[in-house]
């Protein structure tokens, strides 16, 4: 039985808008990256997932257990954490912590003071008068708290500054280390390189991709970046290599090229600067969106 599992989910909103026949499951332990651009699917299929909305056909299920007939029950077991986090603006941090904790039956606060201190949040402030950062960290600490088996977690570091981004990508990898599963949306595909097994990409609200990591990682292109002394060199590469891109005394190319066929191709001219090195994540997605962001 998988722990995650969608099945020919739809929810037509209308205007193309919504998500249609969406099916991938996540296994237990496994963390997930869930990919795609703004108003592709998301969110969407995260609230069938949470059981805020009713699929007009397919499934949602966690643990065996349907998401929109079971959602009270299923909530016991996940740490969540929404794209848009609803506050009560005149408590403290401390306050709406002990609120969350209190509505959960959270009895034992040392895992929240734990993430309080990692996060280096000030819970004495007045969440109306809280940065995006602070908020999302209390998000956090939220989705966090109860220790639960299964966190979904829609855009986690929206708000946080680079070294925060990197404290969470650190809280993921000890959470994966506790045999949490983990589904987790993101645009930061540094963030999701670093701590999923697998990415699943959506678009228009259909799923595009649904890869493991690993197999990417292996099947990536080479990125070459050839800067020649003359631009005359250049055009002559070119030919060799019709489809790279040339701009003035530049080649620019990807591909799966031999590395030493395309070193011993480069030693016959003079050479100001070369970069090689593997497409990233977000190339690949790229690719997948055919340009689109």
């Amino acid at each position: 039985m998988k722990t995650i599992e969608v099945t020919g989910l739809t929810k037509d909103y209308g205007n193309g808008k919504g998500i249609f026949d969406v099916s991938f499951s996540v296994d237990k332990g496994e963390v997930v990256g869930f990919l795609g651009a703004n108003g592709a699917g998301k969110t969407s299929t995260i609230r069938h997932l949470m059981g805020f909305s009713k699929p007009e056909s397919g499934k949602a299920s966690i643990m065996g257990k349907d998401c929109f007939k079971d959602a009270s029950l299923i909530q016991e077991n996940i740490g969540y954490l929404p794209g848009e986090i609803a506050f009560m603006d005149n408590m403290t941090g401390h306050e709406f912590i002990k609120f969350m904790a209190d509505m959960k039956k959270i009895k034992d606060s040392s895992m929240a003071d734990r993430l309080i201190k990692y996060l280096e949040l000030d819970t004495s402030v007045r969440i109306k008068k809280m940065s995006k950062g602070m908020k999302q960290k209390l998000g956090i600490v939220i989705a966090f708290m109860q220790d639960a088996p299964i966190l979904i977690l829609d855009e986690p570091t929206s708000g946080l500054d680079p070294l925060m981004q990197n404290k969470f990508v650190e809280l993921i990898k000890k959470s994966k280390e506790n045999g949490k599963t983990i589904l987790m949306s993101s645009h930061i595909f540094e963030e999701v390189e670093n701590t999923c097994d697998r990415i699943v990409m959506i678009k228009n609200g259909k799923i595009v991709a649904d890869r493991d990591l690993e197999i990417i990682r292996n099947d990536r292109n080479k990125h070459y970046e050839i800067i020649f002394a003359e631009k005359n060199d250049a055009e002559i590469f070119k030919k060799r290599y019709p489809e790279s891109k040339i701009d003035e005394n530049r080649i620019i190319m990807t591909g799966k090229d031999d590395i030493n066929r395309v070193i011993k191709d480069i030693s016959e001219y003079k050479i100001e600067d070369i970069t090689i090195r593997h497409q990233t994540l977000e190339e690949v997605f790229m690719k997948y969106y055919g340009g689109e962001k």
